[in-house]
């Protein structure tokens, strides 16, 4: 009988489910929606369905023996094993006892919950890039902006559970407001929601001095791919967009290996999707703002203004890395 681990992403929209074997193998999986703020849905039977659609896998499965659950969820709490105010779910003023509530149906096996970045940096650690490595952050870059601070061979949590967010770094005071209520978090300028907001700043000054793909398109055309796409022809206004994204990125990964030194950051998610576009750029302003204790050196012991810290996309982008990550919060306890 084949040893696996539940692996859960749980999303505003969907929430995916997979039974994950050692090795980072996806044997069956499958999703159920999420319930919506309206529909009245309580955290227990959204659970509940969770762990029926989990039923079913493993029949699918047939020889499996099921040793564990992993999740992934925004505003999930290590520490606590609570999903806690999320505010893209529709238990938004709760605090969810998760892990309590999955003991109901898995009394006997170890549960674990954090959130979604969090699990991805896991993922990548158990079955991506990060394999062997003890120092590494891992860069979640979707709709908004998440990430997970690997540190001796651990994830950093912190006191409270919540310990690496990144994203909410505040690198332009009084700029763009943020879902968490504060203004220029570093999410509002890098993620797909802020690589949007700056192609319309960038068409709003040279809308009537130059040509655009970006101009021919309607507000909800306006997406991540579209702007790759314009920019892998040419478009100037597009190639702007991924030029400003990539310099904030770089100067706050500058920042963050300043306090971390990692030998490695991987990008993951939909906006790493776009390559080159972004990663030279970051690259650029990466080096540039890079603290010289974490430059390369020369044969001769000169620093060169280059950064020693590794920028790479993540091995796990063309995968289900969202449940991949989750089951390995599992693994990594077992290996």
């Amino acid at each position: 009988m084949e040893r696996v681990v539940l692996g859960i992403d749980i999303g505003a929209t969907s929430s995916k489910l997979g039974l994950v074997d050692s090795a980072g193998n996806i044997l069956v999986e499958s999703s159920i929606p999420t319930p919506v703020n309206t529909s009245g849905v309580s955290a227990a039977e959204f659970v509940k369905s969770l762990c029926e659609a989990s039923f079913v896998l493993q029949h699918q499965a047939r020889t499996v023996e099921v040793i564990g659950v992993g999740a992934g969820a925004p505003n999930a709490n290590y520490n606590k094993g609570t999903i806690e105010f999320a505010a893209n779910l529709p238990w938004q003023h709760e605090v969810v006892p998760f892990v309590e509530l999955m003991k109901t149906y898995f009394p006997n096996l170890p549960i674990r919950i954090t959130n979604d970045a969090n699990a991805a940096a896991i993922g990548e650690k158990v079955y991506g890039g990060a394999k062997g490595m003890k120092d590494f952050v891992s860069i979640t870059l979707g709709t908004g902006f998440g990430s997970g601070i690997v540190v001796g061979g651990e994830l950093v949590y912190g006191c409270d559970g919540f310990a690496g967010e990144i994203g909410h770094v505040v690198m332009i005071p009084n700029g763009r407001r943020c879902g968490c209520g504060r203004l220029g978090c570093l999410e509002t300028y890098v993620s797909a929601t802020g690589l949007k907001q700056t192609a319309f700043e960038v068409m709003s000054r040279r809308y009537f001095t130059e040509k655009s793909l970006l101009k021919a398109a309607s507000f909800n055309e306006i997406t991540p791919k579209y702007i790759a796409d314009a920019a892998l022809q040419g478009d100037s206004m597009a190639l702007e967009v991924f030029e400003q994204t990539g310099e904030m990125l770089g100067l706050a990964l500058a920042n963050t290996v300043a306090f971390s030194s990692p030998e490695a950051i991987f990008l993951y998610g939909g906006l790493a999707n776009s390559g080159d576009l972004l990663l030279t750029p970051t690259r650029k302003s990466l080096d540039k703002n890079m603290l010289k204790n974490y430059c390369k050196r020369t044969a001769d012991g000169q620093f060169i203004q280059e950064a020693s810290t590794q920028l790479l996309l993540s091995h796990l982008c063309n995968k289900n890395g969202a449940v991949l990550g989750a089951a390995a919060l599992v693994w990594h306890e077992k290996v």
